[in-house]
């Protein structure tokens, strides 16, 4: 059985990757975790500059979930193509780097310094807060959202994945945006937005009052994002929220999803990845399907 896919022109041995924020540059995970088998390793954010990230306390236990407000906290491109890119270099998995931004000049000076650089793909975060915009999330608006893809399709070397923000009316249009500036796939969802108080101490949990809802109790928003914009696009997507079992893989990669992300997941059982294969392996077998492909987007 197959259980490769392709996003573009870029061949994965497997369809599953780590989510961005989760795996920071993999040196973490790389004893628990065979970085060969993955279809790739996404990175942590990169910055054009070092990020410090919010005030702690920042991530508080939800039911199902997790909130996070780490506020991208990063070293910065240059100190991520020195320490961190060696590092990916060894490992036969493709490398996905992340990029970040708080204006468009940020992300295309990330890609620009990258454009030489031994990478396989971009994933451009557009959730992250267009300071000259008042605050507003890039990806919030489909005009910005086509704008900055297609300043940044127009600079990268490499094949550029949009990553979209669920805290949007209408997740269609902003991946038909994406599309429509050039961008060769789509990662989606971001985390939703959330809060968690304290009522004993009468205060918010998290020193940035919100953060970034992850976990299984986003995966049937996740799954019906997910569907909406395989309906809107020929591009290809990665589905990610909430994914902890094979079966939540399957049904990402049925609702149209070409690769599925896991995140959350990681901090509760480093070895997922492999349970997850294995079980998508079990049902390829049950069901006599030859190749992972002809289950992709078959609703």
């Amino acid at each position: 059985m197959n259980c490769g896919v392709k996003l573009g022109n870029i061949s994965l041995k497997s369809p599953l990757l780590p989510a961005s924020g989760t795996f920071a540059s993999g040196k973490e995970y790389s004893e628990f975790v065979d970085l060969n088998s993955l279809g790739a390793v996404v990175t942590k954010g990169v910055s054009a500059q070092p990020w410090s990230g919010n005030p702690m306390p920042r991530i508080a236990e939800t039911a199902s979930g997790m909130l996070n407000a780490i506020g991208l906290q990063n070293a910065g491109v240059e100190h991520f193509i020195q320490e961190d890119l060696p590092f990916l270099k060894q490992m036969k998995a493709k490398i996905i780097v992340n990029i970040c931004g708080k204006t468009i000049e940020d992300y295309l000076q990330v890609v620009e310094r990258l454009s030489s650089e031994s990478v396989d793909f971009l994933e451009i975060n557009i959730s992250c807060p267009n300071i000259k915009e008042g605050g507003i999330a890039f990806g919030q608006n489909a005009q910005n959202i086509f704008e900055i893809t297609s300043l940044i399709k127009k600079k990268a070397k490499q094949p550029i994945m949009i990553k979209l923000s669920p805290n949007v009316t209408d997740i269609k249009e902003m991946a038909k945006a994406a599309q429509e500036g050039g961008a060769d796939a789509i990662s989606l969802i971001n985390t939703l937005t959330g809060t968690k108080i304290d009522i004993h101490q009468r205060k918010f949990v998290l020193a940035n009052q919100t953060g970034g809802l992850s976990g299984p109790a986003i995966k049937p928003i996740a799954l019906n994002m997910v569907y909406q914009a395989a309906q809107a696009v020929s591009i290809p997507l990665i589905g990610m929220g909430g994914i902890q079992s094979g079966e939540d893989a399957i049904e990402f990669l049925m609702a149209g999803a070409t690769a599925v992300a896991v995140g959350t997941s990681l901090f509760r059982y480093p070895g997922i990845f492999q349970e997850i294969l294995l079980a998508i392996q079990d049902y390829m077998r049950r069901y006599k399907v030859k190749n992972i492909k002809d289950i992709i987007g078959i609703l």
